[in-house]
This record gives C-alpha cells, structure tokens and sequence, in this order.
C-alpha cells in the first residue's frame, strides 16, 4: 500500500512540476504539431504547441514506480516489468511517428502497415514473455485462457496444444494490444480528451489489482468460504502499483493538457497509453472487461470505422459530419471543452460499470 501511494505521489509531481521544462525543451527541439488542413478550422490555432508529451508521463510513472519500490522496499516484480515493456514498446513506436510528423510538417509519418507491423512485433515479445517465467506457485504473468472478470476455464487455448495454444494465445493477445492502442490513438483529438478518459481506466485497475491481492488464492489470512473466490493472478498489488503510478503521472500531465493544451501527448502517449491499458487487462485476467473499462475508446474508434464503412457503402454519404466522434459534435457548434468533459463522465460511466460488474462477480460468486 505504500509503495501504491509513494508510486503515484511521485509519478504526479515529476509530471506536474516538470512539464514546463520539457515544454521549453521540445520547443527548441521544434517539435511542435502538425493540423490537418481537413480538420476543425478552430484547430489551426493550435499548429506549432509542442507534441510528444507522452515522453513526460511515460518518463513520470517509470520514474515512480523504481522509486516507490526502493523507498517502500516492496520487491520489483516481472508483472510490473512487462507493463512497462508494453508502454514503452509501444511509446517508442509513437515516437517515431510524431518525429517523422514534426520532422516533415506533415500529417503522416509511419505509414498505417508499418505502424501496425511495429505494434505487432512488441506485442509478439509480450506474449513471449507473459506466458513464461512461472513463480513459486507455479503462475505465469498472463495465462492460455481467455478472461472475462477472471479466466475463464472452457476458453482455454492450451487445449490446442503447446505449439498451437501459443500461437492462438499471441494472436488473441495481439489482437487486444494493436485495438486497446490505436483506440486510445483516435481519441486523442482534444485538449485533455485521451489523457483525463485514461485517468480513468487505468485508474480501475488500481481497484482491480488491490483487490485481488487482499483476495489471493495464496494469502494465507483468508478462511475456506472467501478462497472459494479468491484470485489465482501473478503478482496484483505490482500491477496496482504501476497502475497508480501511471494514472499519477496523467494527472500531473493533464495540468498542462488541459484546453488551452500547452503540450500534446502525441502518438508517443497516446499508443503507450493504449498498451498499458491492454497490459493491465491481460495480466490481471480481466481481458473482456477492458471493453467496459476503455468503453469510450472503443465508441470513439467504432465512429471511425462505421463513418468509413457507410461512406464506401453510400459512395460518398456520412453518418457524422465528421469522426472521430469528438469532431462531429464540434462541428455540431459545441465548445471543445464541453465535448472534453462530456466524453469524460461518459468514460466514468463506463468505468464504473466495469469495476462494478468486477465487484459484483465477487460477491454473487458467480465465477468466470
């Protein structure tokens, strides 16, 4: 529990009070955003603010996490590790996107194959290393199973084989990291729109992972009636600590992303964000539930995709005057604040939800 809160103390204040510097930094760097000429007029005036702010935050819950282990003294475990790896995998692959952006002033950088093919092949090392390394109990960081609120046993792709489970356990895998990342990646289209609705989401699984370490299979103070629902996850209160100190290092951020943004994320956060969240979901064994969890991300790319698929259907027509979905509702004549805040409670609701249905899966005793 104190290495949660000295975690997420320290990640907060490294972002809070360091952003400024950074800001003056990326400015001399020149790395500032590139707007699409076909995008909200009001967003020309933001042409030039610097980008890559997710180097801050990354930096910032990197930074809180090491250290709320060595002044707490808990130990640095393989789960937390690969949280990690994930984040900055995928933050790298984002930074090279925004550099070639600022670099070229212009719009596109990695191409979308190779974008995909470089989350692909991060993600591809994660499901390697998650489904080795056992500890004392036996437990690999993710298991073969499927998860919804916990694993659940008839969904198993172990019963395919070694070879065969492996290979279906990295798809499935990717398949939840490349969606949970550039869901996050298509939100980012306000001030303080992905990073306050990531606040959110990750912060569920500092409820998540606190509670199945108080409710582990192997905590000895538990009596025969509560284990009957006890959690069989690899090292949940690190997979807390991380989270608190990620959604630590957000908030700080979102002082300074907050409208009017004086620092953007980037794809450099925006796609780390995305892999953190999909880390968390997989190893704490509540995969499906990242749908309620990340609901907003999931609606916001669900825009994007159906605007497409009826634009090619309709030959030209739209549902929305624009997507992602944040733009329709400005072009509709509301203020980029009142859509930011908006689309914030949505994804508190979504939230909650998903830590409710979490909870309630404990106590009903319903099971997997």
């Amino acid at each position: 529990m104190i290495a949660l809160l000295i975690a997420g103390g320290i990640a907060l204040a490294f972002s809070l009070f360091l952003t400024p510097l950074f800001i003056r930094l990326f400015t001399r760097l020149g790395w500032g955003q590139f707007i699409r000429d076909d995008g909200p007029q009001s967003h020309h005036a933001k042409r030039g603010t610097p980008t890559m702010g997710g180097i801050i935050f990354i930096l910032g819950a990197i930074i809180g996490y090491f250290l709320g282990h060595l002044i707490s003294g808990e130990p640095i475990t393989l789960a937390g590790l690969l949280v990690i790896y994930l984040m900055v995998g995928l933050g790298i692959i984002g930074f090279v996107d925004d550099f070639l952006k600022t670099r070229n002033q212009r719009s596109l950088g990695l191409g979308g194959w190779s974008k995909v093919a470089g989350q692909v092949l991060v993600a591809g090392g994660f499901a390697a290393l998650a489904l080795n390394f056992p500890d004392d109990q036996g437990l690999t960081p993710a298991s073969s199973m499927i998860s919804g609120i916990r694993d659940i046993p008839w969904l198993n792709l172990a019963v395919f084989g070694t070879v065969a489970g492996g290979i279906l356990f990295a798809i499935w895998v990717t398949l939840i990291i490349v969606s949970a990342s550039n869901g996050v990646n298509v939100a980012d289209g306000l001030d303080g729109l992905a990073s306050g609705a990531a606040i959110f989401a990750i912060s569920a699984y500092i409820f998540i992972g606190f509670w199945q370490f108080n409710q582990s299979c192997f905590n000895e103070l538990l009596d025969n009636d509560v284990l009957a629902q006890c959690y069989e996850v690899r090292d949940p209160l690190d997979l807390a600590i991380i989270a608190a100190a990620i959604a630590g290092a957000l908030i700080g951020f979102l002082w300074w992303n907050t409208s009017p943004a004086q620092v953007f994320m980037g794809d450099t956060g925006s796609l780390g964000l995305g892999g953190a969240l999909a880390a968390l979901a997989i190893l704490s064994r509540t995969e499906l539930l990242l749908v309620l969890i990340g609901g907003l991300f999931l609606v916001v790319t669900g825009s994007v995709i159906l605007q497409r698929a009826y634009f090619k259907a309709t030959k030209g027509k739209r549902i929305f005057l624009m997507s992602p979905l944040h733009h329709h509702f400005e072009l509709k004549g509301w203020a980029e604040i009142t859509v930011v805040v908006r689309f914030w409670l949505i994804s508190a609701l979504f939230v909650a939800v998903g830590v409710g249905l979490f909870y309630l899966e404990w106590v009903t005793g319903t099971g997997g």
